[in-house]
Protein backbone atom coordinates (compact mmCIF):
# COMPACT_ATOMS: atom_id res chain seq x y z
CA UNK A 1 0.00 0.00 0.00
CA UNK A 2 1.51 3.34 -0.97
CA UNK A 3 -0.97 5.67 0.49
CA UNK A 4 -0.85 7.05 3.50
CA UNK A 5 -3.14 7.26 6.58
CA UNK A 6 -5.38 10.19 7.03
CA UNK A 7 -3.51 11.46 9.14
CA UNK A 8 -0.42 13.35 7.41
CA UNK A 9 3.10 12.30 8.50
CA UNK A 10 5.59 14.57 9.45
CA UNK A 11 8.69 12.82 8.99
CA UNK A 12 10.46 9.04 8.65
CA UNK A 13 11.52 6.60 11.99
CA UNK A 14 13.71 4.31 11.50
CA UNK A 15 14.33 1.55 14.25
CA UNK A 16 17.24 1.00 16.56
CA UNK A 17 17.29 -2.08 18.76
CA UNK A 18 13.89 -2.68 19.40
CA UNK A 19 11.37 -3.74 16.71
CA UNK A 20 8.12 -1.57 16.28
CA UNK A 21 4.65 -2.99 17.54
CA UNK A 22 1.88 -3.82 15.43
CA UNK A 23 -0.07 -6.88 16.79
CA UNK A 24 -1.87 -6.63 19.43
CA UNK A 25 0.15 -8.68 21.80
CA UNK A 26 3.43 -6.29 20.70
CA UNK A 27 0.97 -3.17 21.58
CA UNK A 28 -0.54 -4.64 24.42
CA UNK A 29 3.03 -4.32 25.98
CA UNK A 30 3.93 -1.35 24.83
CA UNK A 31 0.53 0.53 25.85
CA UNK A 32 1.67 0.77 29.61
CA UNK A 33 5.34 2.34 28.91
CA UNK A 34 3.40 6.13 29.25
CA UNK A 35 6.82 6.86 31.17
CA UNK A 36 8.88 6.75 27.78
CA UNK A 37 7.97 8.88 24.51
CA UNK A 38 6.22 7.03 21.73
CA UNK A 39 6.46 7.53 18.14
CA UNK A 40 3.56 6.13 15.96
CA UNK A 41 4.72 5.02 12.74
CA UNK A 42 3.16 3.89 9.27
CA UNK A 43 4.81 0.78 7.89
CA UNK A 44 4.76 1.74 3.98
CA UNK A 45 5.42 -1.81 3.48
CA UNK A 46 2.14 -3.48 4.80
CA UNK A 47 -0.13 -0.25 5.50
CA UNK A 48 -0.01 -0.76 9.60
CA UNK A 49 -0.17 1.80 12.27
CA UNK A 50 1.95 0.89 15.12
CA UNK A 51 3.90 1.76 18.08
CA UNK A 52 7.93 2.42 17.77
CA UNK A 53 10.49 3.11 21.02
CA UNK A 54 14.11 5.08 20.87
CA UNK A 55 15.14 4.48 17.31
CA UNK A 56 16.06 7.36 15.04
CA UNK A 57 13.74 10.25 14.02
CA UNK A 58 14.17 12.21 9.88
CA UNK A 59 12.72 15.08 8.77
CA UNK A 60 12.64 13.25 5.59
CA UNK A 61 9.22 12.06 4.48
CA UNK A 62 10.49 9.03 2.76
CA UNK A 63 14.00 8.16 4.77
CA UNK A 64 13.42 4.33 5.86
CA UNK A 65 10.47 2.03 6.06
CA UNK A 66 8.66 3.72 8.44
CA UNK A 67 6.06 6.99 8.22
CA UNK A 68 6.16 9.41 11.75
CA UNK A 69 2.49 10.24 12.09
CA UNK A 70 3.43 11.50 15.61
CA UNK A 71 5.75 11.49 18.53
CA UNK A 72 3.67 11.49 21.67
CA UNK A 73 5.85 12.97 25.16
CA UNK A 74 5.91 10.65 28.16
CA UNK A 75 3.36 11.27 30.76
CA UNK A 76 3.26 10.89 34.24
CA UNK A 77 -0.06 10.83 36.54
CA UNK A 78 1.27 13.62 38.36
CA UNK A 79 0.27 15.68 34.94
CA UNK A 80 -2.78 15.08 34.97
CA UNK A 81 -5.66 17.30 35.61
CA UNK A 82 -4.71 21.22 36.38
CA UNK A 83 -1.41 22.17 36.97
CA UNK A 84 -2.35 24.95 39.38
CA UNK A 85 -3.92 22.27 42.12
CA UNK A 86 -0.73 21.32 43.15
CA UNK A 87 0.87 24.76 42.83
CA UNK A 88 -1.88 26.21 45.51
CA UNK A 89 -1.95 23.04 47.59
CA UNK A 90 1.47 21.23 48.51
CA UNK A 91 0.53 18.09 46.54
CA UNK A 92 2.47 16.22 43.86
CA UNK A 93 -0.92 13.96 42.52
CA UNK A 94 -4.26 16.19 41.85
CA UNK A 95 -6.04 13.51 43.88
CA UNK A 96 -8.56 14.07 46.82
CA UNK A 97 -9.27 11.40 49.23
CA UNK A 98 -12.99 13.07 50.38
CA UNK A 99 -14.27 13.47 53.64
CA UNK A 100 -16.65 10.09 54.44
CA UNK A 101 -18.75 11.47 57.85
CA UNK A 102 -18.37 10.44 61.17
CA UNK A 103 -14.81 9.95 61.35
CA UNK A 104 -14.87 7.27 58.75
CA UNK A 105 -12.54 9.18 56.71
CA UNK A 106 -9.40 9.01 59.25
CA UNK A 107 -6.69 10.66 60.71
CA UNK A 108 -4.99 7.88 60.03
CA UNK A 109 -6.06 8.15 56.29
CA UNK A 110 -5.43 11.71 56.28
CA UNK A 111 -1.94 11.56 57.33
CA UNK A 112 -1.77 8.44 54.94
CA UNK A 113 -2.55 10.87 51.81
CA UNK A 114 -0.24 13.84 53.37
CA UNK A 115 2.50 11.61 53.54
CA UNK A 116 2.01 10.52 50.06
CA UNK A 117 1.67 13.87 48.45
CA UNK A 118 -1.90 13.55 48.15
CA UNK A 119 -5.07 15.76 49.72
CA UNK A 120 -7.29 14.17 52.44
CA UNK A 121 -9.86 15.59 54.16
CA UNK A 122 -11.22 14.50 57.92
CA UNK A 123 -15.01 13.69 57.82
CA UNK A 124 -15.93 15.44 60.62
CA UNK A 125 -19.58 15.34 59.63
CA UNK A 126 -21.68 13.89 62.37
CA UNK A 127 -19.21 13.93 64.97
CA UNK A 128 -19.12 16.22 68.44
CA UNK A 129 -17.05 19.23 68.52
CA UNK A 130 -14.85 17.11 71.02
CA UNK A 131 -14.09 14.97 68.68
CA UNK A 132 -13.27 17.24 66.08
CA UNK A 133 -11.04 19.11 68.35
CA UNK A 134 -8.82 15.91 69.13
CA UNK A 135 -8.46 14.98 65.67
CA UNK A 136 -6.92 18.41 64.90
CA UNK A 137 -4.79 18.02 67.74
CA UNK A 138 -4.01 14.73 66.12
CA UNK A 139 -3.30 15.89 63.06
CA UNK A 140 -0.95 18.83 63.54
CA UNK A 141 1.02 16.70 65.63
CA UNK A 142 1.29 14.33 62.85
CA UNK A 143 2.24 16.37 59.88
CA UNK A 144 2.84 20.21 61.88
CA UNK A 145 0.70 23.30 62.62
CA UNK A 146 2.40 24.72 58.99
CA UNK A 147 0.29 27.52 59.21
CA UNK A 148 2.45 30.28 57.61
CA UNK A 149 2.36 31.42 54.36
CA UNK A 150 4.11 29.57 51.36
CA UNK A 151 4.11 26.66 53.29
CA UNK A 152 0.60 24.61 52.90
CA UNK A 153 0.27 21.41 54.61
CA UNK A 154 -1.73 18.72 52.20
CA UNK A 155 -4.68 17.86 54.54
CA UNK A 156 -8.00 19.35 55.46
CA UNK A 157 -11.52 18.84 57.08
CA UNK A 158 -14.45 18.70 56.40
CA UNK A 159 -17.42 21.36 57.29
CA UNK A 160 -20.81 19.99 56.67
CA UNK A 161 -24.22 22.23 56.76
CA UNK A 162 -25.93 21.04 59.41
CA UNK A 163 -29.46 22.74 59.38
CA UNK A 164 -30.48 20.41 62.60
CA UNK A 165 -27.73 21.83 64.54
CA UNK A 166 -26.39 25.64 63.17
CA UNK A 167 -25.01 26.04 66.48
CA UNK A 168 -22.44 22.81 65.87
CA UNK A 169 -21.46 24.01 62.19
CA UNK A 170 -20.98 27.66 63.57
CA UNK A 171 -18.63 26.30 66.34
CA UNK A 172 -17.04 23.55 64.46
CA UNK A 173 -16.33 26.97 61.37
CA UNK A 174 -14.77 28.88 64.54
CA UNK A 175 -12.61 25.58 65.51
CA UNK A 176 -11.11 25.71 61.85
CA UNK A 177 -10.29 29.14 61.55
CA UNK A 178 -8.83 29.29 65.13
CA UNK A 179 -6.84 25.97 64.69
CA UNK A 180 -5.72 27.65 61.06
CA UNK A 181 -6.88 24.46 59.27
CA UNK A 182 -6.06 25.71 55.58
CA UNK A 183 -7.64 23.93 53.75
CA UNK A 184 -11.77 23.26 54.50
CA UNK A 185 -14.55 21.04 52.80
CA UNK A 186 -17.84 22.85 52.56
CA UNK A 187 -20.32 19.90 51.67
CA UNK A 188 -24.44 19.44 51.33
CA UNK A 189 -24.92 23.10 51.36
CA UNK A 190 -27.96 23.84 49.46
CA UNK A 191 -26.93 27.80 50.25
CA UNK A 192 -23.91 30.28 50.99
CA UNK A 193 -24.05 29.88 54.55
CA UNK A 194 -22.60 32.40 57.24
CA UNK A 195 -20.22 29.61 58.74
CA UNK A 196 -18.65 29.32 55.09
CA UNK A 197 -18.06 32.50 54.63
CA UNK A 198 -16.21 32.96 57.66
CA UNK A 199 -14.20 30.52 56.64
CA UNK A 200 -13.04 31.84 53.68
CA UNK A 201 -13.23 35.34 54.72
CA UNK A 202 -10.72 35.15 58.17
CA UNK A 203 -7.24 36.15 57.19
CA UNK A 204 -7.55 37.19 54.06
CA UNK A 205 -4.55 39.91 53.52
CA UNK A 206 -2.50 41.32 50.89
CA UNK A 207 1.06 40.68 49.90
CA UNK A 208 3.88 42.77 49.30
CA UNK A 209 3.34 42.42 46.12
CA UNK A 210 -0.41 43.20 46.17
CA UNK A 211 -1.54 39.82 45.56
CA UNK A 212 -5.06 38.54 47.94
CA UNK A 213 -3.49 35.92 50.19
CA UNK A 214 -6.35 33.05 51.54
CA UNK A 215 -5.34 32.07 54.51
CA UNK A 216 -8.26 29.37 54.68
CA UNK A 217 -8.79 27.50 50.95
CA UNK A 218 -13.07 26.35 50.75
CA UNK A 219 -13.75 23.23 48.81
CA UNK A 220 -17.38 23.66 47.71
CA UNK A 221 -18.69 20.48 47.12
CA UNK A 222 -22.16 21.19 45.04
CA UNK A 223 -23.89 18.93 42.69
CA UNK A 224 -26.51 21.88 41.10
CA UNK A 225 -25.47 24.78 39.37
CA UNK A 226 -27.65 27.32 41.27
CA UNK A 227 -25.36 26.60 44.25
CA UNK A 228 -22.14 26.20 42.61
CA UNK A 229 -22.74 29.92 41.18
CA UNK A 230 -23.06 30.68 44.66
CA UNK A 231 -19.75 29.66 45.65
CA UNK A 232 -18.08 30.92 42.52
CA UNK A 233 -19.29 34.05 43.51
CA UNK A 234 -18.54 36.65 46.29
CA UNK A 235 -20.22 35.98 49.31
CA UNK A 236 -22.86 38.51 49.34
CA UNK A 237 -22.81 41.97 50.70
CA UNK A 238 -25.07 41.61 53.42
CA UNK A 239 -23.52 38.22 55.08
CA UNK A 240 -19.72 40.01 54.54
CA UNK A 241 -21.62 43.17 56.58
CA UNK A 242 -23.73 41.13 59.27
CA UNK A 243 -19.99 39.14 59.96
CA UNK A 244 -18.44 42.51 60.32
CA UNK A 245 -20.99 44.14 62.95
CA UNK A 246 -20.99 40.81 65.20
CA UNK A 247 -17.34 40.88 64.78
CA UNK A 248 -16.94 37.58 62.77
CA UNK A 249 -14.62 39.23 60.12
CA UNK A 250 -12.72 42.64 60.09
CA UNK A 251 -13.90 45.30 58.05
CA UNK A 252 -10.39 44.73 56.25
CA UNK A 253 -11.25 41.13 55.57
CA UNK A 254 -14.88 41.82 54.34
CA UNK A 255 -13.23 44.01 51.81
CA UNK A 256 -10.59 41.55 50.51
CA UNK A 257 -13.73 39.10 50.50
CA UNK A 258 -15.52 40.72 48.09
CA UNK A 259 -13.21 40.49 45.66
CA UNK A 260 -12.86 37.08 45.59
CA UNK A 261 -15.11 33.27 44.88
CA UNK A 262 -16.26 32.07 48.18
CA UNK A 263 -14.28 29.22 46.78
CA UNK A 264 -11.42 28.95 44.30
CA UNK A 265 -11.80 24.96 44.21
CA UNK A 266 -15.60 23.75 43.18
CA UNK A 267 -16.11 20.28 42.99
CA UNK A 268 -18.42 18.25 41.09
CA UNK A 269 -19.99 16.03 42.74
CA UNK A 270 -21.96 12.93 40.22
CA UNK A 271 -23.63 10.06 41.30
CA UNK A 272 -21.76 8.83 44.40
CA UNK A 273 -22.29 7.48 48.39
CA UNK A 274 -23.74 9.46 50.60
CA UNK A 275 -25.39 12.77 50.20
CA UNK A 276 -26.23 13.02 46.56
CA UNK A 277 -28.23 13.97 43.63
CA UNK A 278 -27.77 11.27 41.26
CA UNK A 279 -26.49 13.28 38.44
CA UNK A 280 -24.54 12.09 35.89
CA UNK A 281 -20.81 13.39 36.29
CA UNK A 282 -20.49 13.31 32.03
CA UNK A 283 -24.04 15.77 31.93
CA UNK A 284 -23.60 18.24 35.11
CA UNK A 285 -19.48 18.68 34.76
CA UNK A 286 -19.61 20.93 31.29
CA UNK A 287 -22.42 23.68 32.67
CA UNK A 288 -20.45 23.88 35.70
CA UNK A 289 -17.27 24.42 33.80
CA UNK A 290 -19.40 26.93 31.55
CA UNK A 291 -20.79 28.61 34.53
CA UNK A 292 -17.29 28.94 36.06
CA UNK A 293 -16.20 30.74 32.61
CA UNK A 294 -19.51 33.04 32.62
CA UNK A 295 -18.83 34.00 36.33
CA UNK A 296 -14.97 34.65 36.04
CA UNK A 297 -15.66 37.51 33.41
CA UNK A 298 -18.61 38.50 35.11
CA UNK A 299 -16.04 39.33 38.35
CA UNK A 300 -13.09 39.97 36.72
CA UNK A 301 -11.04 37.52 38.36
CA UNK A 302 -7.36 37.24 37.92
CA UNK A 303 -7.11 33.86 38.96
CA UNK A 304 -9.01 30.58 37.99
CA UNK A 305 -11.48 28.74 40.07
CA UNK A 306 -10.64 25.00 39.74
CA UNK A 307 -13.54 22.88 39.49
CA UNK A 308 -12.63 19.03 40.28
CA UNK A 309 -15.18 16.00 39.48
CA UNK A 310 -16.23 13.39 41.86
CA UNK A 311 -19.00 10.65 41.79
CA UNK A 312 -18.53 7.90 40.45
CA UNK A 313 -15.00 7.73 40.23
CA UNK A 314 -13.76 3.41 40.75
CA UNK A 315 -12.22 2.37 37.93
CA UNK A 316 -9.19 4.36 35.57
CA UNK A 317 -11.49 4.42 32.71
CA UNK A 318 -13.57 6.59 34.67
CA UNK A 319 -10.63 8.96 36.13
CA UNK A 320 -9.61 9.22 32.78
CA UNK A 321 -12.61 10.50 31.78
CA UNK A 322 -13.43 12.72 34.28
CA UNK A 323 -9.60 14.62 33.70
CA UNK A 324 -10.73 14.37 29.86
CA UNK A 325 -14.19 16.12 30.84
CA UNK A 326 -11.80 19.18 32.05
CA UNK A 327 -11.42 18.00 36.01
CA UNK A 328 -8.81 20.02 37.51
CA UNK A 329 -8.72 17.03 40.41
CA UNK A 330 -10.91 14.03 41.44
CA UNK A 331 -12.00 13.27 44.84
CA UNK A 332 -12.95 9.41 45.36
CA UNK A 333 -14.92 8.11 48.34
CA UNK A 334 -16.73 4.98 48.27
CA UNK A 335 -13.59 3.34 47.11
CA UNK A 336 -12.05 4.52 49.84
CA UNK A 337 -14.32 3.34 52.48
CA UNK A 338 -13.05 -0.23 51.86
CA UNK A 339 -9.43 0.73 52.35
CA UNK A 340 -7.39 -0.22 55.40
CA UNK A 341 -7.34 3.33 56.81
CA UNK A 342 -10.96 3.69 56.91
CA UNK A 343 -13.03 4.35 60.23
CA UNK A 344 -15.16 1.37 59.41
CA UNK A 345 -15.54 -2.31 60.72
CA UNK A 346 -13.89 -4.91 58.79
CA UNK A 347 -17.22 -7.34 58.50
CA UNK A 348 -18.44 -3.65 56.39
CA UNK A 349 -15.12 -3.51 54.42
CA UNK A 350 -16.24 -7.10 53.87
CA UNK A 351 -19.41 -6.37 52.68
CA UNK A 352 -17.96 -3.37 50.32
CA UNK A 353 -15.90 -5.92 48.56
CA UNK A 354 -18.51 -7.86 47.51
CA UNK A 355 -20.45 -5.42 46.42
CA UNK A 356 -21.84 -5.34 42.72
CA UNK A 357 -22.64 -1.95 40.71
CA UNK A 358 -26.61 -2.28 41.27
CA UNK A 359 -25.88 -3.06 44.85
CA UNK A 360 -26.91 0.08 46.01
CA UNK A 361 -29.79 2.32 47.67
CA UNK A 362 -31.41 5.46 48.36
CA UNK A 363 -32.31 5.70 51.85
CA UNK A 364 -33.55 8.43 54.51
CA UNK A 365 -30.44 10.80 55.69
CA UNK A 366 -29.98 11.14 59.58
CA UNK A 367 -28.84 14.85 59.57
CA UNK A 368 -31.70 16.43 57.20
CA UNK A 369 -34.61 13.86 57.86
CA UNK A 370 -37.06 16.32 58.17
CA UNK A 371 -36.54 17.51 55.24
CA UNK A 372 -36.78 14.14 53.20
CA UNK A 373 -33.07 14.18 52.32
CA UNK A 374 -31.47 10.99 50.72
CA UNK A 375 -28.39 9.55 50.80
CA UNK A 376 -26.77 6.22 48.79
CA UNK A 377 -26.36 3.12 50.34
CA UNK A 378 -25.11 -0.10 50.53
CA UNK A 379 -28.14 -2.36 49.69
CA UNK A 380 -26.42 -5.94 49.66
CA UNK A 381 -26.57 -7.69 53.10
CA UNK A 382 -27.78 -5.03 54.80
CA UNK A 383 -32.03 -4.01 55.46
CA UNK A 384 -30.95 -0.52 56.21
CA UNK A 385 -32.36 1.62 53.69
CA UNK A 386 -35.70 -0.49 53.96
CA UNK A 387 -36.40 0.17 57.20
CA UNK A 388 -34.64 3.66 57.07
CA UNK A 389 -37.50 5.18 54.16
CA UNK A 390 -40.20 3.35 56.35
CA UNK A 391 -39.16 5.27 59.61
CA UNK A 392 -39.59 8.54 57.43
CA UNK A 393 -42.83 7.27 55.82
CA UNK A 394 -44.31 6.84 59.01
CA UNK A 395 -42.91 10.61 60.28
CA UNK A 396 -44.62 11.78 57.37
CA UNK A 397 -48.08 10.21 57.61
CA UNK A 398 -48.36 10.97 61.53
CA UNK A 399 -48.16 14.01 63.91
CA UNK A 400 -46.60 12.23 67.14
CA UNK A 401 -45.45 8.65 69.04
CA UNK A 402 -48.62 8.50 70.44
CA UNK A 403 -50.89 9.18 67.47
CA UNK A 404 -49.24 5.63 66.07
CA UNK A 405 -51.95 2.79 65.99
CA UNK A 406 -50.98 -0.29 67.26
CA UNK A 407 -49.90 -2.32 64.68
CA UNK A 408 -47.74 0.56 63.56
CA UNK A 409 -46.35 1.22 66.97
CA UNK A 410 -45.71 -2.81 67.15
CA UNK A 411 -44.18 -2.58 63.66
CA UNK A 412 -41.63 0.50 64.51
CA UNK A 413 -40.04 -0.96 67.86
CA UNK A 414 -40.10 -4.87 66.43
CA UNK A 415 -39.06 -4.48 62.96
CA UNK A 416 -37.55 -1.13 62.44
CA UNK A 417 -35.77 0.36 65.78
CA UNK A 418 -34.95 -3.06 67.50
CA UNK A 419 -36.07 -1.75 70.61
CA UNK A 420 -38.62 -0.25 72.62
CA UNK A 421 -39.52 3.52 72.14
CA UNK A 422 -38.97 3.90 75.42
CA UNK A 423 -35.46 2.83 75.28
CA UNK A 424 -34.62 4.75 72.43
CA UNK A 425 -35.99 7.98 73.91
CA UNK A 426 -33.85 7.31 76.89
CA UNK A 427 -30.83 6.99 75.15
CA UNK A 428 -31.77 10.15 72.58
CA UNK A 429 -32.28 12.37 75.74
CA UNK A 430 -28.93 11.07 77.10
CA UNK A 431 -27.20 11.91 73.48
CA UNK A 432 -28.80 15.46 73.21
CA UNK A 433 -28.52 16.10 76.91
CA UNK A 434 -24.67 16.32 76.00
CA UNK A 435 -24.60 17.16 72.36
CA UNK A 436 -27.33 19.88 71.94
CA UNK A 437 -30.05 20.65 74.85
CA UNK A 438 -31.97 22.89 72.62
CA UNK A 439 -33.41 20.10 70.54
CA UNK A 440 -35.07 18.60 74.12
CA UNK A 441 -35.96 21.43 74.71
CA UNK A 442 -37.83 21.74 71.23
CA UNK A 443 -39.28 18.51 71.62
CA UNK A 444 -40.63 19.12 74.93
CA UNK A 445 -43.36 21.47 73.15
CA UNK A 446 -43.06 19.72 69.36
CA UNK A 447 -44.64 15.67 69.64
CA UNK A 448 -43.49 15.68 65.63
CA UNK A 449 -39.97 16.85 66.31
CA UNK A 450 -39.85 14.17 69.29
CA UNK A 451 -40.47 11.84 67.03
CA UNK A 452 -38.44 12.77 64.62
CA UNK A 453 -35.53 12.62 67.09
CA UNK A 454 -36.44 8.59 67.77
CA UNK A 455 -36.35 8.00 64.61
CA UNK A 456 -33.04 9.80 63.86
CA UNK A 457 -31.80 7.40 67.04
CA UNK A 458 -32.04 4.51 64.51
CA UNK A 459 -30.16 6.21 61.52
CA UNK A 460 -27.47 7.94 63.50
CA UNK A 461 -27.09 4.50 65.30
CA UNK A 462 -27.08 2.34 62.21
CA UNK A 463 -23.69 4.19 60.65
CA UNK A 464 -22.06 3.76 64.36
CA UNK A 465 -23.10 0.09 63.92
CA UNK A 466 -21.16 -0.43 60.69
CA UNK A 467 -17.80 1.35 62.46
CA UNK A 468 -18.12 -0.80 65.43
CA UNK A 469 -18.96 -3.97 63.84
CA UNK A 470 -21.64 -4.52 66.36
CA UNK A 471 -22.99 -8.32 64.66
CA UNK A 472 -26.49 -7.94 66.58
CA UNK A 473 -27.19 -5.23 64.13
CA UNK A 474 -24.67 -6.11 60.65
CA UNK A 475 -28.51 -6.29 59.27
CA UNK A 476 -29.26 -2.55 60.19
CA UNK A 477 -25.57 -1.37 59.23
CA UNK A 478 -25.81 1.78 57.27
CA UNK A 479 -22.48 1.84 54.85
CA UNK A 480 -22.44 4.95 52.39
CA UNK A 481 -21.75 3.84 48.98
CA UNK A 482 -22.25 4.56 45.16
CA UNK A 483 -22.29 2.23 41.96
CA UNK A 484 -18.22 3.47 41.78
CA UNK A 485 -17.78 0.74 45.04
CA UNK A 486 -18.95 -1.94 42.78
CA UNK A 487 -17.12 -0.71 39.62
CA UNK A 488 -13.74 -0.79 41.82
CA UNK A 489 -14.58 -4.48 43.38
CA UNK A 490 -14.85 -5.37 38.87
CA UNK A 491 -11.83 -4.33 38.40
CA UNK A 492 -10.03 -5.42 41.07
CA UNK A 493 -10.72 -8.74 40.62
CA UNK A 494 -8.10 -11.10 40.68
CA UNK A 495 -5.67 -8.94 41.84
CA UNK A 496 -4.16 -8.11 45.29
CA UNK A 497 -6.40 -4.99 45.47
CA UNK A 498 -9.23 -7.71 45.51
CA UNK A 499 -8.46 -8.47 49.10
CA UNK A 500 -10.28 -5.64 51.71
CA UNK A 501 -6.66 -5.81 53.87
CA UNK A 502 -4.64 -5.11 50.75
CA UNK A 503 -6.62 -1.60 49.85
CA UNK A 504 -4.67 1.05 51.53
CA UNK A 505 -5.87 4.37 50.42
CA UNK A 506 -2.68 5.12 48.66
CA UNK A 507 -2.05 1.78 46.69
CA UNK A 508 -6.04 2.95 45.53
CA UNK A 509 -5.08 6.22 44.91
CA UNK A 510 -1.85 5.15 43.03
CA UNK A 511 -3.51 2.46 40.85
CA UNK A 512 -6.12 4.65 40.03
CA UNK A 513 -4.53 7.40 38.40
CA UNK A 514 -2.04 5.19 36.92
CA UNK A 515 -4.70 3.58 35.03
CA UNK A 516 -6.43 6.57 33.92
CA UNK A 517 -2.66 7.74 32.03
CA UNK A 518 -2.82 4.28 30.42
CA UNK A 519 -6.61 4.84 29.27
CA UNK A 520 -5.52 8.15 28.61
CA UNK A 521 -2.57 7.29 26.20
CA UNK A 522 -4.86 4.66 24.82
CA UNK A 523 -7.32 7.33 23.21
CA UNK A 524 -4.77 9.35 22.01
CA UNK A 525 -3.13 6.19 20.18
CA UNK A 526 -6.58 5.64 18.97
CA UNK A 527 -7.06 9.25 17.04
CA UNK A 528 -4.08 8.26 15.28
CA UNK A 529 -5.39 5.49 14.16
CA UNK A 530 -3.43 3.32 16.55
CA UNK A 531 -5.66 -0.40 16.73
CA UNK A 532 -5.03 -0.56 20.37
CA UNK A 533 -6.68 -3.87 21.86
CA UNK A 534 -9.44 -3.22 23.97
CA UNK A 535 -7.74 -5.55 27.09
CA UNK A 536 -4.90 -3.46 26.60
CA UNK A 537 -6.19 -0.08 27.98
CA UNK A 538 -7.66 -2.52 30.84
CA UNK A 539 -4.47 -1.56 33.20
CA UNK A 540 -4.12 -4.33 35.78
CA UNK A 541 -3.39 -2.85 39.53
CA UNK A 542 0.00 -3.45 40.53
CA UNK A 543 2.19 -2.13 43.87
CA UNK A 544 3.65 0.81 43.35
CA UNK A 545 6.47 2.02 46.09
CA UNK A 546 6.66 6.19 46.17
Amino acid sequence: MDALPSVPSVGSWRAGTALPAFDAEALAAALPRVREPVHIVYERASGRVGLGFGGEVSSAQNAGDHALLATLPATFPEWLGDRSFGEAHGVRFPYVAGEMANGIATTRMVIAMARAGMLGFYGAAGLGYEQVEAALTELIGALGDRSAEGDAPSWGVNLIHSPAEPELEERVADLLVARGVRRISASAFMAIQPSVVRCAAAGLHVDASGRIVRKHQVFAKISRAEVAAQFMAPPPAEMLRALVEAGRVTAAEAELAARLPVAEDVTVEGDSGGHTDNQTLVALFPIILALRDTLAAKHGYSRPIRVGAAGGLGTPGAVAAAFSLGAAYIVTGSVNQSAVEAGLADSAKAMLATAGIADVAMAAAADMFELGVKLQVLKRGTMFATRANALYDIYRSHESLESLPPDVRTKVETKLLGASIAQVWQETEAFWSRRDPGQLERAATDAKHRMALVFRWYLGKSSRWAIAGDPQRRADYQIWCGPAMGAFNDWVRGSFLEAPHERTVVQIALNLLEGAVVAARAQQLRSFGVAVPAAAASFRPRRFRL
